[in-house]
Order: C-alpha cells, then sequence, then structure tokens
C-alpha cells in the first residue's frame, strides 16, 4: 500500500476515533463510528486474498448492521425526549443501543464475526481491530453506563466468558486465539461497567497493553498458529520467554499486570452482594486460564521437536517493533502500583 494512502487511512482512524470521544451529541458520535469503520476497511483488504475479501465484508455487513441500530435507537430516543444529547436515554434506546454497541465490540451472543474476521487479517491490521477499534464504542457505553440496563449487562457479560473460555479450547490459529481471548476481557469489561465504571477503563487499558504485547511479539516472530510458535525459542529465546509471562498475564496469574482488574472486579462484585456471578465468572476464567497455559508450554516444552532446518530461522532477520520492550515490562509489572493508578483514573 501506497505511504500516502495509508497515512490517510491511520488518520482517519485517529479522527473517528476522537470524534466519537470527544462528541456530546449522538449524530456526532455515529459519525466518529462509521469514519472508523470505513477507515479499516482498506486496510483489511490491502492483503490481496480471498480470506481477506471475506473477513473485510464480514465486517462491513456486522458493523453497517450495528450503525443502523445505533442511529435508530437514537433518532427514537430524540423523538421521545426531544434531544440528541449522549447522556439522556429512554429504557427502549438504551437497550437498542447496547445490542447495537455489543455487536461492534464482539461481545457474545453478537461475537460470531469476530474469529473469522481476525483470521482473515495480516497481524498489523489485527492488532488494530482488537486494541484501537474498542475505544469509540467502549467510551460510548462509559458514558452512558448509569441509564443501562445492568442485568443484561450482566447476562452478556457471563455469556462472553464462558463463550470466550469454551471457544478457545480447540483452537491452533493464534490470530482466533486473541479473538476468543478479546471476547472474554469484553466480558470482565462490561460486567463491572454499571457499578464502577472506573474499573472498567483500567481494564480495558490493560486488556489493550496485553494485546498489543501479545500481537507485536507475534509479528517479530512470524508466528500465526501453535506450531510456528513451538519454533520460536530459535528465533530469540528472550522474546519467547517474554511471550510465555505475557499469556499467563492474558490468563490473570498474579503477580502480572492480568491479575489486577479480575482480582478489583472479583471485589467489587462480592461488595455488591453477588457472589454466585463473581463465582461463575472466576470458574469461566480457568477455560480461558487453560488455553493460554497451553500456549506457553507449546512454545516451552510440548510441542515436539522445537528443531528447524530452514534458513529462515535466523535471529539476524529479526526487526524488532521499538515500543515493544516498554509494553511487554507494563503487561508484567502494574501491579505495584495499582493505588497510583486508580487515583489517576478516578
Amino acid at each position: 500500500m501506497s505511504p500516502y494512502a495509508l497515512s490517510v487511512l491511520m488518520s482517519s482512524l485517529a479522527i473517528g476515533t476522537i470524534t466519537t470521544l470527544s462528541s456530546t451529541h449522538w449524530f456526532l458520535a455515529w459519525m466518529g463510528l462509521e469514519i472508523n469503520t470505513l477507515a479499516i476497511i482498506p486496510l483489511m483488504t490491502k492483503m490481496h486474498h480471498p480470506r481477506a475479501t471475506e473477513s473485510a465484508t464480514k465486517y462491513f455487513l456486522t458493523q453497517a448492521t450495528a450503525s443502523a441500530l445505533i442511529l435508530f435507537s437514537t433518532t427514537i430516543n430524540a423523538w421521545v425526549l426531544g434531544e440528541w444529547t449522549i447522556t439522556n436515554l429512554n429504557p427502549m434506546s438504551s437497550m437498542i443501543l447496547t445490542i447495537a454497541l455489543a455487536m461492534k465490540l464482539g461481545i457474545a451472543p453478537f461475537h460470531l464475526w469476530l474469529p473469522d474476521v481476525l483470521q482473515g487479517l495480516n497481524l498489523m491490521t489485527g492488532l488494530i481491530l482488537s486494541t484501537w477499534q474498542k475505544l469509540a464504542p467502549m467510551a460510548l457505553l462509559i458514558m452512558i453506563n448509569q441509564q443501562l440496563n445492568s442485568s443484561l449487562l450482566v447476562m452478556m457479560a457471563i455469556l462472553s466468558t464462558i463463550v470466550g473460555g469454551w471457544g478457545g479450547l480447540n483452537q491452533v490459529q493464534m490470530r482466533k486465539i486473541m479473538a476468543f481471548s478479546s471476547i472474554a476481557h469484553l466480558g470482565w469489561m462490561i460486567l463491572i461497567l454499571t457499578f464502577s465504571p472506573t474499573l472498567t477503563i483500567l481494564n480495558l487499558m490493560i486488556y489493550i497493553l496485553l494485546t498489543s504485547s501479545m500481537f507485536m511479539m507475534m509479528i517479530n516472530l512470524y508466528s500465526t498458529n501453535i506450531n510456528k510458535l513451538a519454533t520460536s525459542w530459535l528465533k530469540t529465546p528472550t522474546l519467547s520467554a517474554s511471550m510465555m509471562i505475557t499469556l499467563m498475564a492474558l490468563g490473570g496469574l498474579p503477580p502480572t499486570s492480568g491479575f489486577l482488574p479480575k482480582w478489583l472486579i472479583l471485589q467489587e462484585m462480592t461488595k455488591q452482594h453477588m457472589g454466585l456471578i463473581s463465582t461463575i465468572m472466576a470458574m469461566s476464567a480457568l477455560l480461558s486460564l487453560f488455553f493460554y497455559l497451553r500456549l506457553s508450554y507449546s512454545i516451552s516444552l510440548t510441542t515436539a521437536p522445537n528443531i528447524s532446518n530452514s534458513n529462515l530461522m535466523w535471529r539476524t532477520q529479526l526487526k524488532p517493533l521499538m515500543i515493544l520492550p516498554a509494553t511487554i515490562i507494563l503487561s508484567l509489572l502494574l501491579m505495584p502500583i495499582t493505588p497510583l493508578l486508580l487515583t489517576t483514573i478516578t
């Protein structure tokens, strides 16, 4: 792709998200989401392959449906209340809007497009789809958190964590595993949304850090499935060890940064006297932990033989991304500064 075209598309992605984040009017927020969607589709199709075209088509149809629902719900809201302000919603518009934003994010039961779309993309576009594209819809949910139906959100959260854990168990493709990981993490975010939006923001920040680290390591190691991941020790042992620990952070094992949001969310849910839901969420997190540990073991121990006769495995061919060391460190060592993070977000 031409550098000029790429710069225009990346600028459009940034402008779309910033427009939605800074808007107080529903129509402007909808325009930002549309700019976002239209800017990423050319990035999806830059790989001239039928799978990429299929992914872009599925993404476009899903996002167009969600955008139509957003416009429909906000028009009903303007008709009933006589205003387009984001913070005022009637119950019917609130429910339709929740479903539309869940479709945009890939929250269960509206998640079926996400694994297939992510599998058809290259790793850099997958990184953008898994991180940057989550910001605008999640910001809208946080802005209207007091007017959302908490029972609907809790049901979708439980379903997302179970589907995210269960769906990733038998996958061998790294992009599909990251898609189901995204679904499970989104479940944790929307569970706590109406009770403590601060924890949702914290969870989103840590999810973006962990997912960015994983995708950048996969880009450096050229690993798109478990078999390629098993030979990563031949390329760079240090990066492979970092990937193992980052996978454990994604699973939420202490003392990594991934444990932090799960611990705080379960604590808050217990304060809200929702012990049964907390137990279900904790148990469903074990499903996700299983496939993260499976990936960790495949890097280090279990997939044999870990040798290669190919001359493409020389370490001199690697070109590490400059931001990668910082994201790895932040992914692993945020636990000690938990009070500072919470104070800053609040």
